[in-house]
This record gives structure tokens, sequence and C-alpha cells, in this order.
């Protein structure tokens, strides 16, 4: 599997380009800014983009959805975020910002090929309703895309619209927690882990 990171915005969001390998479909997940960089490493890699995955609807996330020209994947619960400017945050960031590219909502659970990548839908409520993480398991390594859900070293905020502190915890350690302990964990901010280094060091996953 093909991984390259894009780091992109002035919130430094981790935008993945994933494909199966170099010369064929890809994947781009949390297109938030920099659509000239997204664009070099598709290029660089001899890749066509097929579809946008966003990890959650907030703007640092979301802001090149258009401009890829994409269908974009959402989970349910957060396609609204992505036609609200006071939901996705874009206002705080001094836009107003919606999504007008084709939408597309995914469900806990749900297997997508995207990139020629198999990627299961992990539903993680809790920083936003509809936040999710992508699981693959099946292109070489194990990986989890974990959005801004799970952080090395920390978990995402839940004191913006729709976030919810409980909800986060419980579904970290009832769904991620139980992943095999070399899964490779990619965030939406911040350096890679795994999930191992995650369950012995991660003072928020620490069970009551």
């Amino acid at each position: 599997m093909l991984i390259e990171r894009v780091i992109v915005g002035e919130l430094e969001v981790n935008c993945y380009v994933v494909a199966a390998e170099p010369g064929g479909k890809a994947v781009v997940i949390d297109p938030g800014a920099d659509i000239v960089g997204i664009k070099r490493i598709l290029e660089k890699n001899r890749l066509k983009a097929e579809c946008v995955i966003n990890t959650h609807g907030h703007a640092d996330h979301i802001g090149c959805d258009n401009e890829l020209g994409l269908p974009v994947y959402v989970h349910m619960l957060d396609r609204v975020f992505l036609f609200k400017p006071e939901l996705n945050m874009s206002t705080v960031l001094g836009a107003s910002y919606s999504v007008t590219a084709e939408i597309r909502e995914l469900e806990d659970d749900q297997v997508i090929t995207a990139g020629g990548v198999e990627m299961r839908v992990i539903h993680l409520p809790g920083h936003t309703p509809g936040g999710i993480a992508l699981f693959c398991e099946r292109n070489g390594p194990r990986v989890l895309f974990s959005g801004d859900s799970l952080f090395r070293g920390a978990i995402g905020r839940s004191d913006l619209p729709g976030g919810d502190e409980s909800s986060l915890l419980a579904s970290l350690r009832e769904r991620i927690l139980e992943l095999p302990g070399d899964t490779l964990v990619y965030p939406g901010h911040g350096e890679s882990t795994t999930i191992g280094e995650e369950t012995k060091n991660n003072p928020f996953l620490r069970r009551p």
C-alpha cells in the first residue's frame, strides 16, 4: 500500500493520499487545504484520485473537497456539517465554507474499496457525531486512519459543536483498543503511532 502524507493548512492537518500501488487510482483522505501540494503527490506517483473521504466534517479537513471535483464520502451523521459553516467551524477560520461536491454517505462497519484499497468504516462519535476511522488490513500492514478521534498520546477535542467526551472515550475503548497492537495509526494531526503504543501509554485510554 502506498501512503503519502501532506500537511495542509494553518492547523496542520494530515491529508493522506492512499493507493494500492503507484500508477493507479487513489483516494484522498481529509483534503483540508493546499490543493497544489495534494496534486503534486498524485502526479509524482502517477495516480488518479477517484474519491475523497472525510473522517469528519470540520473545515480544516474538508477545505479542498470542492477543488478536487470528486465524490466525497462522509459518515451520514456528519453530512450536515459539510453544508453548515456554523457546524464545520469555517467561520472561526475567517471563511464561510460549504461543500458543493457530490456527497455519498458512509455507515458504521461499511466496507468500501477506494484507490484499490479495502477500508472498513469504524464510527467513533465524540469529536463530532459522525467521526470515523478507516481500518485497512488486506493490502499490506494493518493501518488505521483515525481522523481527529485518536492522536499519539491524546484524543480529539469534544468541546466543539456536536462533541461528547464520554461517547468518544467509549467508542475508542470499545472499537479501537480491540484492534491488533501492531496496527499503524495515522491521525488527523501529528505523528503516527500504533495501537499497542496507545493502549500502553495514552493516558486517556486507561480503562476506569
